[in-house]
């Protein structure tokens, strides 16, 4: 038996825990809601409306299964233009959800997907990479048959959106958004001095099978928001819920993804874009450093608008999600 043919009885059950495991993770991420920002939105969004949707709209959480019998769990909010989101590592789609209850609540339609290996998806041995992830994606669009579509990438999704553009193109794509994300490339080689020595990362890789529990609580509770920081507040809330996400995925999925996010080489697929692109980056992230991605992203993708929120960290979409919300409101909108 291969690892995605499982008995129905087994995927039941998983599907039972993790409808359970939702339910509280409701109350562990309602911090994120209010608490992490040190930013007063310009204006607040609107109400989301209280009927149901029309007949016809994808349910707000499904699943579907990929050509090589992958699981994919994705969440789809709100009725209007669409706005797909990718999530980083080792998170899931839920790390979106500031980004899309504000998008949703201001007429656009929201998607977004738990990677394979991540979160409620299925956790398939082999096909850890950004070619299955970009593929996945594609998948996703062509099921949902959707139409200029705004991908939104953050951190390890933004290589996923990148690594999709270079395989599939923009057919489906109206704009692109890269937010704290890995591309053109993080290792450092002989062509891209600026990068992290590889090191790094096998250290990363060697507390992921040391100690993956505690791993996933130093990473947030450190460089990921910048609690790192003189002076900064670390909210339990979004160290918790970060390191929540990051159990559900699969010990085996998250391990290869950092090969994925860390080694691959996105700079041919970045100059394939031809739709508009808005770059974010915070330049005091730790784990992304602006200048090898950011910055050196944008000199490659031709019509792009770098934006760089100073002081910031890596996870923006926490710590800085007023600003960002808006931004991407606006970008959506423009």
């Amino acid at each position: 038996m291969s690892s995605n043919d499982r008995p129905d009885t087994v995927d039941e059950g998983r599907r039972s825990v993790l409808a359970g495991g939702t339910a509280l993770a409701v109350a562990a991420l309602l911090p994120l809601a209010g608490c992490t920002s040190s930013e007063a939105p310009d204006a607040a969004p609107a109400a989301p409306s209280p009927t149901p949707p029309s007949a016809g709209i994808a349910q707000a959480m499904s699943t579907f299964t990929t050509k090589d019998g992958v699981e994919i769990y994705y969440k789809d909010w709100g009725t209007g233009p669409v706005v797909v989101f990718s999530h980083g590592w080792p998170l899931n789609a839920d790390s979106w959800e500031s980004q899309m209850y504000h998008l949703a609540a201001n007429g656009f339609r929201c998607i977004a997907h738990d990677r394979r290996g991540h979160g409620r998806s299925s956790q398939p041995w082999d096909g850890n990479d950004m070619d299955h992830y970009a593929d996945d994606l594609a998948q996703l669009l062509d099921k949902l048959d959707v139409k200029d579509a705004m991908l939104v990438g953050f951190s390890t999704g933004g290589g996923e959106v990148t690594r999709y553009v270079g395989r599939h193109g923009t057919k489906r794509v109206k704009k692109v958004a890269l937010v704290s994300a890995v591309p053109p490339l993080m290792v450092k080689t002989d062509t891209n001095p600026g990068g992290l020595p590889v090191s790094v990362f096998d250290g990363i890789r060697q507390g992921l099978l040391a100690n993956r529990a505690q791993l996933f609580l130093d990473i947030p509770s450190g460089p990921f928001f910048g609690y790192n920081r003189p002076g900064a507040t670390p909210s339990p809330g979004v160290i918790n819920a970060w390191w929540m996400q990051g159990m559900l995925g699969g010990h085996k999925n998250t391990y290869d993804s950092i090969k994925a996010f860390s080694e691959t080489d996105f700079t041919e697929d970045l100059k394939r874009f031809d739709v508009p692109t808005l770059i974010i980056h915070g330049d005091d992230d730790q784990i992304v450093p602006i200048d090898a991605a950011g910055r050196a992203s944008a000199k490659l993708v031709k019509d792009s608008k770098l934006v760089v929120y100073e002081g910031a960290p890596h996870g923006i979409t926490d710590t800085h999600k007023d600003r960002l919300n808006a931004d991407l409101l606006a970008f959506a909108r423009s």
